[in-house]
């Protein structure tokens, strides 16, 4: 899937943006706050209903602006043209179109353009709670697989109203904590079984990544943890029902999953260097694209917002390499180094466009300029 064009109205600093787009690299540069990021956060939107940074919409509207809408226009491979529509009003739900027909539900879009974006914000996957790496892990999963999606909203469901029933100073009856505990164990063993089968055929393909940019200087790994690998899910949480209570919330389950994220034979949050924390980023992001890309019916599109920053000369050369080869389909690209564009621009050839991004306006760059 390639977007042709986009159409964006008051998201953000975006005031009014019509661009339209290489099929191949499209280069954004400017001075940090310009709106490069809000651009990428755009297209990011239009694969997931929402945005990347930012989960409450209305705070994605323009300052004093009451809307805002972004319109993306994607040709599929066959040559058929796809139009999606996002708008949203203060006070009022948002819109989501595909071909001008709303969905019912946002998670029935999610999928139909796989996309894979590396940004600044990915540190918080080494930095961050356990939260953010189970994320990761259902980011990639639910863009090729609608059993998991459906499975995890079935589950967060059920734990929310468990957690009710644990907060409750009202004594409850053991079968209505089984109904929901059922759910959970129910959803929680898919959801269980495809994270563990993804980490599997995963790791090699991250490992690969990494060895590449670094050029074997160190070895990296990924381990999976789970409640629901000591016993079936539902005997865990009728176990741990009474401590619960005490708490309040729902202390085991997949909600709990940790995802180890490893230097070595130590956690890299301890261990690595911000170069190596970087690259650990990088490998990690290109090793999703390669997994949706193997896994997928379209290849996704890669947004790459500033990742250059931390890294040395010769591992950005080696993304570089990998970033202007055949692997990948249509990139996005920010920087405030115009040299690292012009360096991948050589590597490339002719088929990119080249921005300039400046207080929220975005203008397209003629060749050598």
């Amino acid at each position: 899937m390639i977007l042709k064009r986009i159409s964006i109205l008051n998201y953000k600093n975006l005031e009014q943006v019509e661009i339209g787009f290489s099929a191949k690299l499209n280069c954004f540069f400017g001075q940090n706050g310009m709106g490069k990021t809000n651009l990428l956060d755009a297209v990011y939107f239009l694969s997931f209903c929402k945005s990347s940074g930012n989960p409450i919409d209305s705070q994605n509207i323009r300052h004093e602006q009451d809307f805002f809408v972004i319109q993306g226009f994607y040709e599929a491979e066959d040559g058929t043209p796809e139009e999606i529509y996002c708008g949203m009003k203060r006070r009022s739900k948002k819109q989501f179109k595909r071909n001008k027909k709303e969905y019912s539900r946002f998670s029935d879009h999610i999928g139909f353009l796989p996309l894979v974006m590396v940004s600044p914000a990915d540190s918080e996957l080494i930095a961050g709670g356990s939260d953010e790496r189970r994320r990761f892990m259902d980011v990639v999963i639910s863009q090729y697989d609608k059993e998991y999606l459906e499975a995890l909203i079935r589950y967060n469901k059920a734990l929310a109203q468990r957690n009710t029933l644990l907060k409750s100073e009202s004594p409850i009856e053991e079968e209505l904590f089984l109904v929901w505990e059922e759910m959970m164990a129910q959803a929680g063993e898919i959801v269980f079984r495809k994270r563990e089968a993804f980490i599997e055929e995963f790791i090699p393909i991250f490992q690969s990544f990494y060895s590449f940019i670094s050029q074997d200087k160190e070895q990296v790994g990924l381990s999976y943890d789970s409640h629901a690998r000591d016993a079936s899910l539902l005997e865990v949480l009728k176990q741990s029902r009474e401590r619960d209570k005490i708490m309040g919330f729902s202390l085991r389950g997949i909600h709990k999953d940790e995802l180890n994220m490893l230097l070595g034979d130590f956690p890299i949050k301890k261990e690595g260097s911000q170069g190596q924390n970087k690259t650990y980023l990088v490998a990690l992001k290109l090793a999703q694209f390669d997994f949706l890309k193997r896994t997928g019916r379209t290849i996704p599109l890669l947004l790459l917002d500033d990742i250059f920053d931390k890294l040395d000369a010769s591992r950005v050369e080696q993304i570089v390499k990998l970033v202007a080869g055949d692997s990948f389909g249509q990139i996005f690209i920010t920087d405030t180094n115009r040299e690292h564009l012009d360096r991948i621009l050589q590597k490339v050839g002719s088929d990119y466009k080249i921005f300039r991004v400046d207080q929220g306006v975005i203008n397209e760059m003629g060749a050598g300029q």
